[in-house]
C-alpha cells in the first residue's frame, strides 16, 4: 500500500500544500499564513483530519531549520515558528511522525531526488526570490554546513563600501525597488514591468537589469571557483526567463577568462522543478528520515 504524506510549505503569506501517494504530487489549495502558531496548528490538523493522514507531514519552512533537534533559529516572516521544539509539539498535537526542513534546501533536496542534480557528485543550487538561499549537495546529500549556513549564497558581500549582499543586489525584488526608487513616478514595478520596459528601450530599465545579472553572475563566479560543483542550478520564478540563463552564462565565463579561470567548465542550468520544487523536496526528508 502506498504512503499517503501532506507535504506543507510556509510562506510569508500563504501556505501551499499538497497529498503525496503513488509518487506523485496532487496539489492543494493555498491558504492564507495564518497569524500565530494555535492558528497555524488548527489548520494543519485540519488538513491532516480531512485527508485522513497516516502516515506524515512533511513541512517547509523558512528559517535555519535544525533537523536534528527539531529547532527552527535564525528569523523569517513568520516569526512565531522560531526556537522551540516545534518538530515535537507538532508531532503530539497531530498524532503523525513529522518532518522539518528549510524551504531553500528543500527545493535543492527536490532536484537532487529527481530533478537536474540527481546523480552528481556536487550541485549548487541558488534559489532567486525575494532574497537568494540555495543550498550544496555533496554525493546526493545536502552539506548544511556546521552553522546551517551551507548555500547561503545570498550573504555574499557584494560591495565593500555598502556591505551590500547578493540578495540586496541579484535578487528581482530589490531591482524593482531600486529601479522604482530611481523612477520616482510614485509608481511600484515589477520586475516583469521593468523587463518588459528594458525591450522597449527604456535606458533606466537596462541599466538595472544589467547591474542585476552582473550580481548574479559575480555570485555563481564565487560559487564556481570556491567549490567547483558538477552543476550550477537556478531556481525560483524568475528561473523561467530564457534570457536570465544566456545572459548570466556570458557574464560568468568572460569573470572566469579575465580572472584566469578558463579551465573552469560551468555547467550552468534552471531547477527543474519551480512552485512545487519546496513540497516535493519536503517530502523527500520525510522519506529520508522515516528510512
Amino acid at each position: 500500500m502506498s504512503q499517503k504524506i501532506l507535504a506543507i510549505d510556509i510562506g510569508g503569506s500563504a501556505i501551499k500544500s499538497g497529498l503525496w501517494g503513488n509518487e506523485a504530487l496532487t496539489e492543494l489549495p493555498s491558504y492564507p499564513t495564518p497569524k500565530t502558531w494555535d492558528e497555524m496548528k488548527a489548520y494543519l490538523k485540519l488538513l491532516v483530519e480531512e485527508h485522513q493522514i497516516t502516515d506524515g507531514v512533511a513541512i517547509s519552512a523558512p528559517g535555519a531549520v535544525n533537523v536534528e533537534e527539531g529547532v527552527i533559529y535564525g528569523v523569517s516572516a513568520v516569526p512565531y515558528l522560531h526556537r522551540f521544539p516545534i518538530k515535537q509539539e507538532l508531532a503530539d498535537f497531530l498524532s503523525v511522525p513529522v518532518s522539518f526542513q528549510n524551504d531553500a534546501n528543500c527545493a535543492a533536496l527536490a532536484e537532487i531526488w529527481q530533478g537536474n542534480a540527481k546523480g552528481l557528485e556536487s550541485a549548487a543550487l541558488m534559489i532567486i526570490g525575494t532574497g537568494i538561499g540555495g543550498g550544496i549537495a555533496i554525493n546526493g546529500k545536502l552539506r548544511s554546513g556546521t552553522n546551517l549556513f551551507g548555500g547561503e549564497f545570498g550573504y555574499q558581500v557584494m560591495n565593500d563600501d555598502t556591505l551590500e549582499t547578493l540578495s540586496d543586489l541579484g535578487s528581482p525584488v530589490a531591482m524593482s525597488k531600486r529601479f522604482s526608487n530611481i523612477k520616482a513616478d510614485d509608481r511600484s514595478y515589477t520586475s516583469k514591468e521593468i523587463f518588459d520596459l528594458a525591450e522597449a528601450g527604456d535606458e533606466l530599465a537596462q541599466e538595472q537589469i544589467d547591474y542585476f545579472y552582473n550580481a548574479l553572475s559575480i555570485g555563481i563566479y564565487n560559487i564556481l571557483v570556491s567549490l567547483d560543483p558538477d552543476r550550477v542550478l537556478i531556481g525560483g520564478g524568475i528561473s523561467t526567463r530564457e534570457d536570465l540563463l544566456f545572459n548570466i552564462e556570458e557574464r560568468v565565463q568572460q569573470l572566469l577568462l579575465k580572472k584566469g579561470a578558463k579551465e573552469l567548465k560551468a555547467s550552468i542550468m534552471p531547477c527543474k522543478f519551480l512552485s512545487q520544487a519546496n513540497l516535493i523536496g519536503a517530502v523527500y526528508q520525510f522519506l529520508e528520515e522515516q528510512d
